[in-house]
Parts: C-alpha cells; sequence; structure tokens
C-alpha cells in the first residue's frame, strides 16, 4: 500500500498542475472509485464541475484538494491507485482508469488527471471541510495557503499528524507510547495516533533503532522512544527523497516513474539475506495479515523486568 512518501511524490506532482486549474468536466468510468463519497451531499460530477481547485494537500496517506474554503476532493489511493497527469489528448487505454478530471489551467492550459485503480480499493470523494482540532494547519500544501488551510475533510479529521507534519507534537507521541503495552510496531501503524507509517517504513525504523516489533511500547525508555521517533523521521524523509518505495508498476508518481527506495531497504522484504549491520540471515513473520522482517539478532525481544518478591 502506498505510504506517506508515495502519497507525498504524488501530492508534489500534482501541485503545479491542479493549483488554481478549473474542473471543466469530469467522467465517472467506474462508480465503485466512489465507495468514499457521500452521494446525500450531492452529485460528484455536478459538485466538481467548474470547481477552481485551490492547492493539493496531504495528511499522512491522506491527499485532498480544497476547492473553495468548505469543500475538498478527498483522494485515497488504496491498495493500488494512482493519479496520472496526462494531456488531453492521451489515449486513454487504460483499462483500470476509474475517474478522468479535465482541468484548465490558467499557465498549462488543459490537462487531465485520471484516477487510475486495478484493485479498486482506492476512492474519490467531495466532502465538507471541518477546522482541525488544534487550531493549526491542517496538512503540507507547499508554499500555497488560504482560508482552507487550518480545515480538514471530515473523513480524514480522526487521521493524527505525520511526524514529518511541522505540527507534530513530539512530546504527546512519546507520551501516548509509554501508556501502550501493545507492541511497538502495532503502535507505530495506528493512524489515529501517528499517520503515514506503514508496514514497509515501520520494519525500516526499528531495524534502524534494533528493535523487536513485539517490544511492549511502554517498556521503553525515553530516550529509546525519541530515537525511535527520530528514526522514523530519518526513514521517511530519505524515502521522499528517493520518490517513494516501489516493487512494481503499480507504485508510481504523477508521471507514471517509480521511486527508488526499495534499493535502500535494509530490512523489508530481505528474508534469508545478511543483515547489514550485523551479517545475520534476516527473518520474516507473519503479523497482522502481513509480514515483518527483522534481524534476529540485532532485534531481540527484551521483555521488561518484573518486580522482585518480597
Amino acid at each position: 500500500m502506498p505510504e506517506l512518501p508515495e502519497v507525498e511524490v504524488v501530492r508534489a506532482g500534482l501541485a503545479p498542475a491542479v493549483t488554481g486549474a478549473r474542473v471543466a468536466a469530469v467522467d465517472v468510468l467506474d462508480t465503485r472509485a466512489l465507495t468514499r463519497h457521500d452521494a446525500a451531499s450531492g452529485d460528484f460530477e455536478a459538485l466538481l464541475t467548474g470547481a477552481r481547485i485551490e492547492a493539493a494537500v496531504r495528511r499522512g496517506k491522506f491527499l485532498w484538494l480544497p476547492i473553495g474554503d468548505d469543500r475538498a476532493v478527498v483522494g485515497h489511493l488504496g491498495m493500488s491507485g494512482q493519479l496520472l497527469l496526462r494531456t488531453p489528448d492521451h489515449p486513454g487505454d487504460d483499462r483500470h482508469a476509474r475517474i478522468r478530471l479535465h482541468v484548465d489551467h490558467p499557465e498549462y492550459g488543459e490537462l487531465r488527471i485520471d484516477f487510475v485503480d486495478q484493485r479498486t480499493f482506492g476512492s474519490l470523494a467531495v466532502d465538507r471541510l471541518v477546522p482541525t482540532a488544534d487550531g493549526e494547519v491542517a496538512g503540507f500544501s507547499g508554499d500555497v495557503t488560504g482560508p482552507w488551510a487550518r480545515s480538514i475533510p471530515a473523513q480524514v479529521a480522526h487521521i493524527a499528524r505525520d511526524p514529518l507534519d511541522p505540527a507534530f507534537d513530539d512530546a504527546a507521541f512519546l507520551d501516548a507510547l509509554a501508556r501502550r503495552s501493545s507492541g511497538v510496531k502495532r503502535v507505530l501503524l495506528d493512524q489515529g495516533l501517528v499517520s503515514g507509517v506503514g508496514n514497509i517504513y515501520a520494519d525500516e525504523s526499528l531495524w534502524a533503532v534494533r528493535l523487536h516489533g513485539e517490544q511492549p511500547a511502554a517498556s521503553l525508555s525515553r530516550r529509546r522512544a525519541r530515537e525511535l521517533l527520530a528514526a522514523v523521521s530519518d526513514v521517511l524523509g530519505k524515502a521522499l527523497a528517493e520518490g517513494g518505495t516501489s516493487f512494481d508498476e503499480q507504485y508510481v508518481n504523477v508521471n507514471g516513474a517509480s521511486g527508488y527506495f526499495a534499493h535502500s531497504l535494509n530490512a523489508y522484504g530481505r528474508a534469508g539475506l545478511p543483515c547489514p549491520r550485523c551479517g545475520t540471515p534476516m527473518v520474516r513473520e507473519t503479523f497482522m495479515n502481513r509480514s515483518s522482517h527483522r534481524c534476529p539478532r540485532c532485534q531481540r525481544l527484551r521483555m521488561p523486568r518484573q518486580p522482585a518478591s518480597a
């Protein structure tokens, strides 16, 4: 599933082409791509047609395009969703195209944005904007800002900020970590606590600080918790710089190019290969219907000491 770096790469690629553009027409080719759209709020095509897009904004794995001060087009890429920027005369022969937005940009002219989704788990929706709970800017939108900046789509409001967000509260995250008895990897994947960290980057961050994914979060010292948070930020930042992680043709930016962070992975997908740090063969373990990858030597489970009996 696309994670924060992948979605940020898409946002950054879309931003110049959509900011200030007007939606000339909308083609809904497959209504399954509107599963997150509330029909009671109005017809998707009617709400979008003629609207001016103010920016491209991201929080965690969610992407949205404000259309005015009180509404936005929300995109969730699901497992295989792509937002591809194309010219109006592109043949459009992709059988997995679900929605097409025809836009007219004051500088770049006519463009087309195709929402392509092979597995149909992704979705677009027009949603109302609500004020952010902390009153801070809702998500990252580059240098573009406006009256919509401190508002967030209602269906994204429950998603926590990510570690690269300037308004991310480090102390609050560390306090929450200290209260959780579940494994630290499970905590990292809790989008209500910290967003944007998926399976790949959780494994990479845990490897970086030599932590077992099942290590109880509350057992970490404050110092170790800070090290973990720093590692998460570092891993996400490096992946973003390399364009995200791509293992197949489904994970691409708006121009169809793949990311290269897969070449820099130290843990994820390396079962049987030597640990880059100590040489011990890496192992793959089942985790929440997915997989975890770790070094059995560097990342041992260290249970907290029990108090001595009287």
